[in-house]
């Protein structure tokens, strides 16, 4: 990831021609997307791209958005970059040429990391859910938002949220972190060890793999020699799948598992039955939330999917309402002055309440859900509609 990182940034230093402005209102405001619709990332990806897909529709269906006295059609391009962060660069670069006045992100860290510095490059804003890298955030972008939980508050609220449910005797105390060999699986790793001992956890074992690995078994029963009782992780959804059966046959039963971004689709329980309970992740969003049109968006996703809405599609959704009150602030389809008025966000979303911080990260709230029965359950916070938390993990034999 580092890699097309460093070349998206370098493309700033050799000053490719930024997109021009739209000008007065036309008959619509391009909004642009390139989202993970095959590959690794792809039952994420889907997630995203219904979020857009009702948002857009939506807030057409209530007349668009108000520029200058006249009502304009939102309309939205969105291209596959099939899991790869190469694809996301060329993608997005295809759309800044064709007069989009906001581009919309994907699903997964790296291809993230890989757009936000096209889209500085082209000063068009970029906004984007589904990545919790606070690393993208430190090169001092401008155009780049992000109303979505970053690694400093997931590693912080997962301690409190452990705290707050969990009586003290009853706690898990040896962590292990199973580690993927990426920018965000370091970070995140770093962090939870970091704040772990003045939360009283110790960490127990640190160790890497390679994302799409086939065998786990090594790291599996190190963290089992170790006493391990609980693992954190930011797997993909294959690799989370496979860390899941190959715990079950080598019988190493934690008492909490959580596996941020792994378990945020319904292909999760799909594939793993019962053996998907009780795993933890945080996806920045859940159907229950008590926040303004909650209850309407899964009215609109049950009728289309048959279910409530999945725990990406609300921050996706949000990234919409924030950048239609965007275009309305600015007064013009202008990309500049569009960011401008994105970086003074200050909206009730279907996320609650989003601001954005100067270096684009989002004030929102941190949310744990569990799966318990089949389905995704918010278990935190406590206030906003949580149901408790499902723990000890029942032993893979009793499941």
């Amino acid at each position: 990831m580092r890699i097309v990182l460093a070349l998206a940034i370098a493309c700033l230093v050799v000053g490719l021609p930024a997109t021009p402005g739209v000008g007065a209102p036309g008959t619509v405001a391009r909004l642009g997307a390139v989202v993970p619709l095959t590959g690794r990332y792809a039952s994420g990806g889907a997630q995203v791209k219904a979020g857009y897909e009702l948002a857009v529709e939506d807030l057409n269906a209530r007349g668009g958005v108000l520029i200058g006295g006249r009502r304009v059609a939102l309309q939205l391009t969105l291209l596959d970059d099939e899991s790869d962060p190469t694809k996301t660069v060329n993608r997005l670069e295809a759309l800044a040429g064709q007069g989009v006045v906001v581009l919309l992100g994907g699903f997964g860290s790296d291809l993230h990391a890989a757009a936000a510095a096209v889209a500085e490059k082209n000063r068009i804003p970029y906004c984007g859910v589904a990545f919790a890298l606070h690393a993208i955030h430190e090169h001092g972008f401008r155009y780049l938002f992000s109303p979505f939980e970053k690694s400093p508050e997931i590693a912080s609220e997962t301690y409190r949220f452990l705290n707050a449910t969990i009586p003290a005797d009853r706690r898990p105390q040896r962590i292990a972190i199973f580690q993927e060999r990426t920018d965000w699986g370091r970070e995140l790793g770093d962090i939870w060890t970091a704040r772990s001992r003045e939360n009283g956890y110790q960490v127990v074992l640190r160790g890497e793999y390679t994302p799409l690995s086939r065998d786990f078994s090594d790291l599996i029963l190190r963290a089992k020699s170790a006493g391990a009782d609980a693992v954190f992780s930011v797997p993909t959804p294959p690799d989370g799948i496979t860390l899941i059966r190959q715990m079950k046959e080598l019988d190493f039963s934690p008492k909490i598992i959580m596996m941020i971004r792994a378990a945020d689709a319904v292909s999760w329980t799909q594939a793993l039955g019962k053996d998907g309970d009780a795993v933890l992740l945080s996806p920045g969003w859940h159907h229950d939330l008590r926040f303004p049109g909650v209850r309407e968006l899964n009215a609109r996703h049950q009728q289309r999917f048959g279910r409530p809405a999945d725990v990406i599609v609300g921050p996706a959704y949000a990234c919409v309402q924030i950048a239609a009150r965007a275009i309305e602030r600015a007064g013009a389809l202008e990309p500049r002055a569009i960011r401008d008025a994105m970086a003074a966000t200050d909206l009730e979303t279907v996320m609650g309440r989003v601001r954005f911080r100067p270096d684009g990260t989002g004030i929102v709230p941190t949310v744990f859900v569990q799966w318990q029965a089949g389905r995704q359950e918010l278990v935190w916070p406590k206030n906003l509609g949580a149901v408790p938390l499902l723990y000890p993990a029942p032993p893979w034999r009793a499941r």
